[in-house]
């Protein structure tokens, strides 16, 4: 194998350099060059490696893993991981963190304390975040090998709660982020807190209702503070029970968080109460009120009360209304959004949109807003919805005896093409 010797020899036989020239390229002295060359010097300072690292022609990783086989100093291998970490050098991030937690100079529960504190205070301020996940991966597989579930805990949960913004594996994600609830003893009070209500708030948003609840009730009997998560984490069960059904759960919830002065319950009490009425076939006290309700907002939460409406307005069959619900609320609704519950609403505005213009005969306008809710669920990998709207789209072809014509077919390929770029279908 080559050292930094050898590889130094090439270089500046191949350029036809003297040691003085050298020494003017680099600013290492002649005699300390002369020494690496030679073998004398076997393990020089890593600010000299890092100097020749610049000039040389071998590949900067290569020159790294040699330098750090011979190398055992702490401090000098924390001074290479941020180095590599500043280059973005994810598989390097990886070998200089295993060499320190390798160290015959600290004791294993040190070590790992020291690579999480370092870790923690790192990947908070750099934008690759793959090169986080690999310093946290590392932590919790060295960990796990050496029976420290305290950094498994910790660790696993820095990944979460780095994974947990991909909108492309939420359901993966959240599948991750159970195996925590192995070890949340380990996690610091607000850490398993946090934990709780980010998971609980994941399930709402990959419609793991069930979860949902377990969860946010989790977070709530260790958290007696009052803050804004909390009454989000009770808002998102409340909409687990009306996703669930269970209108039941939903009202003595609804009344349990009401007595606590849960502000972000309290001014929805009225929608809460009317999409009951709406769920249980009462549209004429329910449509009244679920219009009330619409007109008492302007934010985000506007395309969630618009599609209870358009649903409401759908099963009491009142097209009338739908069409001017449609014309007047979708310049109103249709902005951008990265959150996945607001993408679902996307997907579930444009299938009332759907069924709207299919029932009034407006048949190619219709399938084409299906399309473009198969496009909103693609966004978080909701297979299973867009599934549904594909059958969906087949089956109106096959109840209305038509044939589909070349310009849907070609849409349902591009929307598919759509799919395996944003999803990596194959």
């Amino acid at each position: 194998m080559k050292t930094i010797g050898d590889m130094l020899f090439e270089y500046r036989k191949n350029k036809g350099l003297s040691f003085t020239e050298l020494e003017e390229e680099t600013g290492i002295s002649r005699g300390v060059l002369q020494k690496i060359e030679s073998g004398e010097t076997k393990r020089p300072e890593y600010k000299t490696v890092k100097a020749l690292a610049a000039i040389l022609t071998h590949p900067y990783e290569g020159i790294i893993e040699l330098y750090i086989e011979d190398e055992h100093r702490i401090d000098t291998l924390y001074e290479i991981l941020q180095e590599v970490i500043s280059r973005n050098h994810t598989s390097l991030v990886e070998k200089v963190s295993l060499k320190i937690l390798q160290s015959p100079n600290e004791r294993i529960e040190v070590a790992l304390e020291r690579l999480y504190n370092f870790a923690e205070s790192t990947t908070e301020n750099i934008a690759n975040k793959e090169v986080g996940l690999s310093l946290y991966e590392m932590i919790v597989r060295y960990a796990r090998q050496c029976g420290e579930p305290k950094y498994i805990a910790k660790a696993l949960f820095k990944k979460y709660m780095i994974e947990r913004y991909d909108l492309k594996r939420l359901r993966e994600t959240f599948s991750n982020g159970e195996e925590i609830l192995h070890y949340v003893d380990f996690l610091s009070q607000d850490e398993k807190i946090t934990f709780y209500y980010r998971m609980a708030l994941h399930a709402h948003n990959i419609e793991n209702n069930m979860q949902c609840i377990k969860l946010g009730k989790m977070g709530h009997a260790e958290d007696k503070t009052s803050n804004t998560l909390k009454e989000q984490v009770a808002l998102a069960i409340c909409n687990s029970y009306l996703f669930l059904g269970n209108y039941n759960g939903l009202e003595e919830h609804l009344n349990i968080y009401a007595e606590l002065k849960y502000t972000q319950i309290i001014k929805r009490l009225k929608f809460y109460r009317a999409i009951i009425l709406s769920r249980t076939g009462r549209y004429n006290t329910a449509i009244p009120m679920l219009y009330e309700c619409l007109e008492e907002v302007t934010d985000s939460n506007r395309l969630h009360r618009v599609n209870m409406l358009l649903e409401a307005l759908l099963k009491a069959n009142d097209l009338s209304s739908v069409s001017s619900i449609l014309e007047n609320e979708e310049d109103k609704i249709l902005i951008h959004y990265t959150d996945p519950y607001q993408h679902s609403e996307l997907g579930r505005y444009y299938k009332y949109k759907g069924k709207f213009l299919t029932r009034k005969g407006n048949f190619d306008e219709g399938i084409e807003a299906y399309l473009k809710s198969i496009l909103h669920y693609a966004k978080v990998n909701d297979y299973k919805s867009i599934l549904r709207y594909y059958y969906e789209i087949h089956s109106y072809h096959y109840i209305h005896e038509r044939m589909m014509k070349l310009e849907l077919l070609g849409r349902l390929k591009e929307v598919y093409n759509e799919l395996q770029k944003e999803n990596e279908w194959s």
